[in-house]
């Protein structure tokens, strides 16, 4: 599943390659990339046409592209982009070859290259909705009740420290909790908390103020670095808007490293299974602690 650096990579794509255009026409090749849009296929395609791409935001894992009558005159609709596990949005020349599993076709009044949703699985999708106002921040209905990533202007560490230390529960638990912070995945939390020498369990009750500030300044270096190479490719399915993969799995310390020797002390990189999912850790660099939280 793309975590925040892979999303933000499509989300710069999209704003160089789609913003400021007017759509001519969208054409939906599958039903099921326009579940989410309850008025169904028709409906989405008919509201479409017409429309200026205005802008391109993020918040987390989440896409969406904001809709107006003109470049710069938002009309309080977006286009939520859901990438699910598969999703692709791709920036292709009219001519190319339609793709194999090419969802919805975007194209636009000037002639020019098309926006392409392209998803193998189909657990991602498109859909129209609402710009609804939270904390000053003018977000899509489906995302309202997303909270703030630590790239965005209105994260507040102090508020988000208190409830960290609120809660009963483990501090990996809590990364990937998006009612509490979003944009952060498996991947960049275990990254994250390697750096910080943090155990994934560790009770968020028992986290110090300047221990939460550490990790988060760790999670802001990680998800940066991240970006700057592209993002995290495993296989050919997340790729930018012209179909690159990014590098940033080069460079991971421990996440899916499981055996190898710990970037930092030379120990076997450990693999617990957890949530249905797996944790990467170093024995000796993160320790369990003894209240754990499992």
């Amino acid at each position: 599943m793309p975590e925040l650096p892979e999303v933000e990579v499509v989300r710069r794509g999209v704003s160089d390659h789609a913003v400021g255009r007017k759509l001519s026409s969208v054409e939906v090749l599958h039903p099921r990339a326009v579940r989410r849009h309850v008025p169904g296929a028709q409906d989405l395609a008919a509201r479409l046409a017409g429309r200026v791409l205005t802008a391109a935001r993020r918040r987390g894992k989440y896409l969406w592209i904001e809709l107006g009558d003109g470049p710069e005159e938002t009309d309080g609709e977006a286009v939520v982009v859901h990438l699910g596990m598969s999703g692709q949005l791709l920036v292709q020349p009219t001519d190319a070859p339609d793709e194999k599993h090419l969802r919805v076709r975007m194209r636009f009044a000037d002639g020019g290259s098309e926006l392409r949703f392209v998803d193998q699985r189909t657990f991602g999708g498109l859909q129209l909705a609402e710009l609804v106002e939270v904390d000053g921040v003018a977000l899509p209905q489906p995302v309202a009740h997303i909270a703030p990533d630590p790239l965005e202007p209105v994260f507040d560490l102090a508020r988000l420290t208190e409830r960290l230390r609120g809660r009963r529960t483990g501090i990996k638990r809590a990364l990937l909790d998006q009612s509490l912070v979003s944009g952060i995945g498996n991947i960049y939390a275990d990254e994250a908390l390697w750096r910080a020498k943090l155990h994934w369990a560790r009770p968020t009750a028992s986290m110090t103020r300047p221990k939460v500030r550490e990790l988060f300044e760790v999670v802001t270096d990680v998800i940066g670095e991240a970006l700057h190479a592209g993002g995290t490719s495993f296989d050919a399915l997340y790729v930018n808007v012209n179909g690159e993969s990014g590098y940033f799995d080069r460079s991971l310390a421990v996440y899916g490293q499981g055996g190898k020797p710990c970037p930092r002390c030379g120990a076997s990189i450990r693999r617990d299974a957890w949530m249905n999912r797996s944790s990467y850790t170093c024995p000796v660099c993160q320790p369990k602690p003894r209240n754990a939280h499992l």
